[in-house]
C-alpha cells in the first residue's frame, strides 16, 4: 500500500476583481480628477476618507460629501528595511499614516522627498500626485506625501489618531 500525501507545494495564484460602490466611485473619481473626498456622518460628524457609506463608530449612512486637504500630519509611520519578491520600491522606505486637513482618520502612504531618518510624528507633508494625463481610478495617483515647509503639528493635535 502506499503513503498518503501529507502535503504538496505548488504556487497559487488568486486574482481578484473590486467593484467600487458609489462613495468609493466618488472618491476615485476624485483622485483622477487631483481631489480627495471623504464623508462626513451626519450624527457624529467625523469625516471618513476613503468615504465609506456608513459611519463605523454611529452606525448610520454617510453620503455627505466632503473635501479635503491633500496635506497633512504625518502620526505614525514604519521604514521599511526587508527586501521582498516583486517589491517596486528601493529599501529603505516609508510607509505612514497622514491626518489629512479636514479628515479624522489617517490615510495610509507612502513618504518620501527625504532621508528616512528625518521622518518623524507629527511632521507637516503634502501629496505629490501623478501628472493628470498618468492618473486612473487608483490611489496610485498619489505617489508618496513628502515634507512641507510648515512647524511640526503638536501631539495634541493627533494624539486620537495614533
Amino acid at each position: 500500500m502506499a503513503e498518503p500525501i501529507n502535503e504538496i507545494i505548488t504556487t497559487v495564484r488568486l486574482d481578484y476583481t473590486h467593484t467600487a460602490g458609489r462613495a468609493q466611485n466618488r472618491f476615485l473619481t476624485g483622485l483622477i480628477e487631483g481631489k480627495i473626498r471623504g464623508q462626513r456622518c451626519p450624527s457624529c460628524k467625523k469625516v471618513y476618507v476613503p468615504p465609506r457609506g456608513s459611519c463605523a463608530i454611529c452606525a448610520v449612512p454617510t453620503e455627505e460629501e466632503v473635501e479635503v486637504a491633500d496635506k497633512g500630519t504625518v502620526t505614525t509611520f514604519c521604514i521599511v528595511n526587508l527586501q521582498f519578491h516583486g517589491q517596486a520600491v528601493e529599501i529603505p522606505y516609508v510607509c505612514g499614516s497622514v491626518l489629512l486637513d479636514g479628515a479624522d482618520l489617517p490615510f495610509f502612504g507612502m513618504l518620501a522627498g527625504v532621508e528616512v531618518d528625518k521622518v518623524h510624528m507629527g511632521q507637516r507633508v503634502q501629496a505629490v500626485w501623478l501628472p493628470p494625463e498618468e492618473r486612473k481610478a487608483s490611489f496610485d495617483n498619489i505617489r508618496y506625501f513628502e515634507p512641507i515647509d510648515e512647524p511640526d503639528a503638536p501631539f495634541d493635535s493627533y494624539k486620537d489618531h495614533l
